[in-house]
């Protein structure tokens, strides 16, 4: 047991409570014993009293450990719950009490309480702040006050995945931030990431509109991002889809940008030259693009990495031309449900090393092209068709385009 005040870096690696904590509480009241004997009287009040008496001594016992902490280790620089778990009714206000903090992570803490306290707003001197924390409450959702902005020396900022809408957020004053996670502009203000010129990574997750767009003459639309650090882009939207022109606009900030990940439905890839030519990995997901993608990904100069996955493409046919995708060195592609027919020109993707093919169960055949890649090393396909395993097995009739291919796996193919 740790007792010192002067503690000053404190890691929890496992959860909130161990689970030998928790079965002793529960076994100290019988509860396990009468559940295993009488599983058809779970609605006898007995039952239900003993379950209340059961939550009753968790939750003193969770808020127990809190105080002792707020109140005994007042200098602490590092608090980490890694692991989560179930951690009480709320997190108490007295987590103000620990002005000395710079890194607070309390990332799959579970609160029945959905409700954060305003006096987080005394940790000013955090660098790292992690509210990606769980909530049983119905809706799933995290009220967030808005304090966050005090906390000017914030380096790495994860707000929770889903806010409550009465949250709104100010951020322009977090001058230094690096990295901001689950942002989005129903619970933000777009004209503070502006001010973020320290920003390096960006998270998007949920809504992203523009007010007030000029869509008639883009270029007269003022700048979102103007860090010239950022390097990686994530956008995200599970339900609903982003207007392709803000999309355009967004990506025309971030000039600097070498990973970009799209998970959100656009119809409509923007055009080349709105994507930074820097660009080394791109990831599309269940972005529903109606044309080939192909063609304005293959001129993008330092591509390495491409992923197609879940419906980034839904059309039916797809081709790479010759001298296209100069530097690819990995391709993966997978359940593009619609997609048929893939060509590959000779000459395309001279530099892949690696193909994988997953779950799209409407590809014929493998492309003719393949067979002019030198340095491809592994080809993996897996969850297809048992009829496309075969043709591209020893013996099979794409077999040919593969055969210098030092590793090819087939794996759950049916």
């Amino acid at each position: 047991c740790i007792k010192s005040p002067r503690l000053r870096s404190l890691l929890f690696f496992d959860k909130f409570l161990p689970n030998g904590e928790q079965d002793k509480i529960l076994k100290s009241i019988c509860l396990e014993r009468y559940f295993d004997n009488h599983e058809d009287e779970v609605c006898n009040p007995l039952v239900l009293f003993g379950i209340l008496l059961g939550l009753s001594v968790y939750v003193t016992k969770l808020r127990g450990i809190w105080k002792y902490m707020f109140n005994n280790f007042n200098f602490l620089r590092v608090l980490d719950y890694e692991r989560g778990g179930a951690a009480g009714c709320k997190l108490p206000n007295d987590i103000g009490k620990l002005i000395h903090l710079r890194f607070l992570r309390l990332r799959g803490l579970d609160f029945l309480n959905s409700s954060l306290p305003s006096s987080l707003s005394n940790l000013r001197c955090l660098q790292t702040l992690d509210l990606r924390i769980k909530t049983l409450s119905f809706f799933k959702i995290i009220h967030v006050p808005n304090v966050l902005w005090r906390m000017q020396q914030l380096r790495h900022l994860y707000l929770p995945k889903h806010c409550s809408p009465k949250t709104r957020l100010k951020l322009g004053t977090l001058r230094n931030l690096q990295t901001l996670v689950n942002f989005n502009t129903r619970n933000c203000y777009l004209k503070d990431l502006i001010n973020m010129t320290n920003i390096r990574e960006l998270e998007i997750r949920g809504p992203f509109i523009i007010e007030d767009f000029n869509t008639e003459e883009l270029d007269k639309n003022p700048p979102i991002i103007q860090s010239k650090y950022l390097h990686f882009l994530s956008v995200i939207n599970n339900k609903g889809r982003i207007d392709p022109r803000h999309l355009a606009h967004l990506l025309l900030s971030c000039e600097n940008i070498s990973k970009l990940s799209l998970d959100v439905e656009i119809r409509r890839l923007p055009e080349y030259h709105y994507l930074s030519s820097n660009l080394a990995y791109i990831k599309l997901r269940r972005c529903e693009l109606e044309e080939d993608p192909m063609p304005t990904l293959e001129k993008l100069p330092y591509l390495r990495m491409l992923e197609l996955h879940e419906e980034a493409f839904i059309g039916k046919e797809m081709f790479c031309c010759g001298q296209a995708f100069a530097k690819l060195e990995s391709l993966s592609l997978k359940e593009l449900n619609n997609l048929e027919e893939w060509k590959v020109g000779e000459g395309a993707m001279p530099s892949l090393q690696r193909l994988e093919i997953q779950k799209c169960r409407q590809l014929k055949m493998l492309p003719d092209g393949l067979r002019f890649i030198a340095n491809l090393q592994e080809l993996k396909i897996e969850s297809m068709p048992k009829t496309f395993k075969d043709k591209g097995e020893e013996g099979g009739e794409d077999f040919c385009k593969v055969r210098h291919v030092p590793s090819i796996i087939f794996q759950d193919c049916e």
